[in-house]
């Protein structure tokens, strides 16, 4: 019995990964012609065209254009070499471990920046996108998830290291949101044409001052 239950497994295994494969080919798709084409313009038969899959591939695994927007951003923020979110990754847990607020911070730089270089033009077509009710809620629940997570990362900031003198931990969020957002990463990398290394600096100083100064 159990000679015969391996082949089946197997079969199984083959097929989620089959199915997983399929559903990153048609994220891909979707991403490339969202941003090409904008929110409005992308038509769930030009993805599936794309991908190589019939349009009700597509719609049996998203079911609504929303629903594969929604799953582009996931994608575009857990990346493909370790899709997890940002709590499970190395450089969360190191800069939650760093023994100084520079240190924090410099992890912090790092990981966000990875994740704004897969996103921040996907945002900004979905931002583009606000006579689109549907576009405009997946960009929303996308801030609110960042929110939610800033949070968490500020009130660790605040406890292990201090806020600068007169700036709440509620203002701190709000600054975070906006100073790490993609919108800025767009502005001053794809459009004024800064590095990679020069917008970390800029990051990296903007943020250690919402923290207060080292003890002397």
């Amino acid at each position: 019995m159990k000679g015969l239950q391996l082949p089946w497994r197997l079969k199984m295994v083959a097929l989620r990964e089959r199915a997983e494969r399929t559903r990153i080919r048609v994220i891909r798709a979707a991403h490339t012609a969202f941003v090409q084409r904008g929110y409005t313009g992308t038509r769930m038969t030009d993805v599936a065209t794309a991908a190589g899959v019939a349009v009700q591939t597509v719609y049996f695994i998203f079911h609504t254009k929303p629903e594969l927007l929604a799953a582009c951003y996931d994608h575009a923020v857990l990346g493909d070499d370790d899709p997890k979110p940002p709590p499970p990754q190395p450089w969360y847990a190191a800069l939650l471990a760093a023994n100084s607020a520079e240190q924090s911070m410099s992890h912090f730089v790092a990981g966000n920046t990875a994740i704004c270089e897969r996103v921040a033009v996907l945002d900004d077509t979905v931002r583009a996108a606000i006579h689109e009710p549907e576009a405009t809620e997946v960009h929303q629940r996308s801030q609110r998830l960042r929110r939610q997570g800033y949070q968490v990362l500020v009130h660790h900031w605040l406890r292990t290291f201090g806020l600068r003198p007169g700036l709440t931990e509620a203002t701190a969020v709000d600054l975070l949101l906006m100073l790490s957002g993609p919108a800025n990463y767009r502005e001053l990398v794809i459009e004024d044409g800064w590095s990679i290394d020069a917008y970390r600096t800029w990051l990296h100083g903007e943020l250690l001052a919402l923290t207060a100064p080292p003890p002397t």
